[in-house]
């Protein structure tokens, strides 16, 4: 895996501590191995179709307002690293990421994880600059989340993807979904890496 580019160093005294202790946040992605181990290969049953078209429903009522990344940065979203890509297995974009977000958590007693609420949106540079918005991230610190639940998170019938610790980014352990709620995945709407999204006209 490659970043194209590094940006700017995140200032925010809890989130430093508890995301990775140096004040910058890495790559939030799987590596390809574990890309591959994810990609829905297996036929869906007819409920679990259901749950993944409502969950996309979800995601995409949540995010069209951030077509406009204006409209996601007036809300507290920012660029915090450049275009992450794989040499193999695709890209992820663009991550805009609200720290606010971040660090508030999962709120719900019971665990349920707010479709409406994802942590990060994700952007494609195309060839004439303009960001076109492919989907969302959502993203649970798992310290906070073991230590009021005995298994991972799901939203909709999805189960988040686990980064234990140690790992390649240096973080604590954590949970991610992606959801390709506006750009079709062949590999399935739910998996980390993207086939079809590129980094090539990333300008920074």
């Amino acid at each position: 895996m490659k970043i194209r580019r590094l940006t700017k160093q995140l200032h925010y005294a809890t989130i430093a501590v508890s995301l990775m202790g140096a004040g910058q946040l890495p790559v939030l992605a799987q590596d390809a191995h574990s890309q591959m181990q994810m990609t829905q290969a297996t036929e869906l049953t007819a409920d679990q179709k259901n749950k993944a078209s409502a969950l996309l429903r979800k995601v995409r009522e949540a995010t069209e307002r951030f077509k406009n990344v204006y409209v996601a940065e007036s809300e507290g979203y920012a660029l915090q690293f450049g275009c992450v890509s794989g040499e193999s297995a695709g890209a992820m974009g663009l991550h805009y990421v609200n720290m606010t977000l971040v660090k508030k958590g999962v709120v719900d007693p019971k665990g349920v994880v707010d479709p409406m609420t994802p942590q990060v949106v994700i952007y494609e540079q195309t060839a004439s600059g303009r960001l076109q918005l492919i989907g969302a991230d959502y993203l649970i610190l798992a310290d906070g989340w073991n230590a009021k639940h005995a298994s991972p998170p799901e939203l909709m019938g999805q189960l988040f993807h686990l980064f234990d610790t140690p790992n390649r980014f240096e973080l604590p352990a954590f949970y991610t979904l992606h959801v390709w709620a506006w750009k079709d995945n062949p590999n399935g709407a739910f998996v980390n890496w993207h086939p079809n999204v590129s980094c090539e006209h990333f300008t920074g």
